[in-house]
């Protein structure tokens, strides 16, 4: 998951330049290795938060590449019969489905917790 840049000094301080030799060189971002499932520490929760009035449930604190999260919204999506989306490390399904969430990855061997109101 990548940090998300918040202000001008997290890009690295160069926003334009005229030497036209310039060639802005880029951090290599080591990405982020996966965790084994007992090891992932995830909160599932409900979120109605700026989404007009709609309940998602929410899954974070996942811990690996973007493969891996959309290989896993995609199950869960699919066992709960619902949309949703992976993205910036969290994973939105569309509904109130957090028990059966729970279950679901628990028996995946996540280390699951329950969070929020």
């Amino acid at each position: 998951m990548k940090p998300k840049k918040k202000t001008l000094s997290d890009l690295g301080g160069i926003m334009y330049s005229t030497d036209p030799s310039f060639s802005y060189e880029v951090e290599n971002e080591e990405p982020a290795e996966a965790l084994a499932n007992n090891q992932q520490n995830l909160r599932v929760m409900l979120d109605k938060k700026n989404r007009g009035g709609k309940a998602v449930t929410l899954i974070t604190g996942f811990v690996g590449n973007e493969e891996e999260l959309d290989k896993l919204s995609k199950m869960l999506k699919t066992k709960c019969g619902v949309g949703g989306a992976a993205k910036d490390g969290e994973i939105l399904i569309q509904g109130d489905f957090r028990d059966k969430v729970l279950l679901l990855l628990q028996k995946e061997g996540y280390k699951v917790k329950k969070s929020g109101g």
